[in-house]
């Protein structure tokens, strides 16, 4: 990651949600990529096609990351029922370090790996953690980044909304 990268990264990471959850100025296709899952195969986003798509990007260090992976959880568990797929992308280079975390954080959604950062830079990701909502057709529908308590809240209210078009 490029130092100003690593900055924007580390800044927002302290800053929680207060620099915006606002839908792209019109939808956009979501960037396709390929990657590898701690499962051991590969996810590819244009496979997911027909579903709704929140890609979270996240990292061990960062606090809000592992303060908002068990709610995580629990919106995967919850929509994935209706058409919706949780995946979460693990920015930091040692995939191991990710691994070992879960093992005291267990999730049931896909797990990947950006260890070189080329997806999250795919998707202008500028700090940890982020969420990009992909609609049916494959689409950017909305950013979320950072996060603070509650706002979960607002992203069931994106999904919801999203699964029902």
């Amino acid at each position: 990651m490029r130092p100003t990268a690593l900055l924007a990264t580390v800044l927002l990471a302290t800053a929680g949600s207060d620099l915006a959850a606002a839908p792209p100025a019109a939808p956009r296709p979501a960037p396709d990529f390929t990657l590898p899952s701690r499962d051991g195969g590969n996810v590819q986003l244009s496979a997911l096609k027909g579903q709704v798509v929140m890609i979270n990007f996240w990292a061990t260090w960062c606090g809000p990351c592992r303060q908002e992976m068990p709610l995580l959880e629990q919106i995967h568990a919850k929509y994935e029922p209706l058409g919706f797929t949780l995946l979460g992308v693990n920015v930091e280079p040692d995939s191991a370090t990710a691994t070992a975390w879960l093992k005291g954080m267990p999730v049931t959604f896909p797990i990947l790996f950006d260890t070189q950062n080329a997806v999250a830079e795919q998707f202008g990701v500028m700090g940890m953690p982020s969420s990009v909502f992909v609609d049916r057709e494959g689409r950017v529908r909305h950013v979320h980044r950072g996060y603070t308590p509650g706002d979960e809240a607002q992203y069931a209210d994106t999904i919801r909304s999203l699964v029902k078009e």
